[in-house]
């Protein structure tokens, strides 16, 4: 079915095509959140059946986000080129294969290359799964449509986290198993039920630069600046994500936390983050929109510091895990958001994608700035409060940029 989102196209039809995208983009997202955490899920009993080194441990819980680092920039370009619909099947299919194979992965080597092909695979999916959401939805609901997408994958980080409190270490290799077959699943159905979203000739704009194509185009039009914040949102975004995805419950067990207790607070951390990143993505279509910004980059700071400076009492550090999750998650919908309109459709995919590609960077550095600190000695809560430049810089970037709505959203023809 090819929908084509301009004038005089039967609006019960688009109405339900969008639906049925915005269905098949969540359920995506969440293979991917699942798969996105399913290394640091599977890392104790790894240890158990391999005895890697620190160092090969270290690369395998860095092989996805590197994978999907040369993904997203390589999926979103080919995206805009080949077709959204095509290049998110492809790649769902193929994350879905690497994933199964890591569980039948029979040493590190075998285990860290599949991890590599398996990001490869993701990388190529997000960006196009916020791209679609922002296609096929009105300017006046479009964050709302991006978050409700993006929140599929801190619900399958939270699903892929209830593992711990339920499997044995030994059990590892069925967390890949699970990550795999699921997209496996779902690809060809989206193969099936997706509609094809096409250019609108009207969007084409017959005075532009036909050389501004493709990532030069993600810089032309006055974008060069807010692209350049863009990115560096992103890179301290990631990071501070991924570090806690990476050590939060082993944080927070040295604060006094119990391994159970702190495995509750990170579902707590990815649950309550995928309720307040919804909220706030329907903020942001409302008047309330610089009221939700506002708050999503204060209690980030606030929140990361009274949990460094807090009694370790469990529901303290629960409800805190909860607001520290909720607060980081809405501020990468807010950028997802802001992304989604600063760029039009044809050049939506490498302008996310690039963005994305470049705060993988950050993914990179999260995890190893929290073990850095560690071996020289810092405490728990030393490491949670030396995050707090990081964020608050974040901060300002995200308000800076997300202040007012970007004018290339107003561009396309799915608005």
């Amino acid at each position: 079915m090819t929908v084509a989102p301009a004038a005089g196209t039967n609006s019960t039809l688009r109405t339900r095509a969008a639906a049925m995208t915005l269905a098949c983009c969540f359920a995506a997202a969440m293979c991917e959140g699942l798969d996105v955490q399913a290394a640091g899920v599977a890392a104790g009993g790894i240890k158990i059946a391999f005895a890697p080194t620190p160092a090969a441990l270290g690369l395998f819980l860095a092989a996805g986000n590197l994978g999907l680092l040369f993904g997203a920039v390589a999926g979103g370009r080919l995206a805009d080129r080949l077709g959204r619909k095509r290049v998110l099947v492809a790649s769902i299919t193929a994350f879905g294969l690497c994933s199964v194979l890591a569980g039948f992965a029979w040493d590190m080597p075998s285990l860290i290359g599949a991890r590599i092909l398996t990001g490869l695979g993701l990388g190529g999916a997000m960006p196009n799964l916020i791209a679609l959401a922002a296609d096929v939805s009105p300017e006046r609901a479009r964050n709302s449509s991006i978050a409700l997408t993006y929140i599929g994958m801190p619900m399958g980080g939270a699903i892929a986290s209830s593992i711990i409190l339920i499997a044995a270490p030994t059990q590892w290799r069925w967390v890949f198993l699970l990550g795999g077959v699921a997209p496996l699943v779902i690809a060809p159905l989206m193969a099936w039920l997706l509609p094809d979203i096409r250019q609108a000739p009207r969007e084409r704009d017959p005075a532009a630069d036909p050389e501004k194509t493709g990532f030069s185009a993600v810089f032309a039009e006055g974008r060069l600046r807010r692209t350049l914040i863009l990115w560096l949102s992103f890179l301290l975004l990631n990071l501070t994500l991924h570090l806690m995805l990476s050590w939060l419950p082993l944080l927070l067990q040295g604060r006094g936390l119990s391994k159970s207790e702190a495995a509750l607070a990170q579902v707590g951390f990815n649950a309550g983050g995928a309720l307040a990143a919804l909220f706030a993505g329907a903020l942001l279509d409302t008047r309330w929109r610089r009221a939700s910004i506002v708050v999503s980059v204060l209690a980030l700071p606030i929140a990361l510091f009274l949990l460094a400076s807090a009694s370790p009492l469990i529901l303290a550090m629960f409800v805190l895990a909860i607001v520290l999750g909720g607060a980081i998650l809405a501020s990468q919908v807010i950028l997802y958001g802001t992304a989604g309109g600063l760029y039009t459709a044809s050049t939506r995919g490498a302008g996310i994608g690039s963005a994305i590609g470049v705060g993988r960077l950050g993914s990179l550095a999260g995890p190893s700035f929290a073990a850095v600190l560690l071996a020289a000695g810092r405490t728990p809560a030393e490491v949670l409060s030396s995050v707090l430049p990081i964020v608050i810089a974040c901060g300002l970037c995200i308000a800076g940029l997300a202040w007012r709505k970007p004018g290339g959203a107003e561009r396309d023809a799915g608005a």
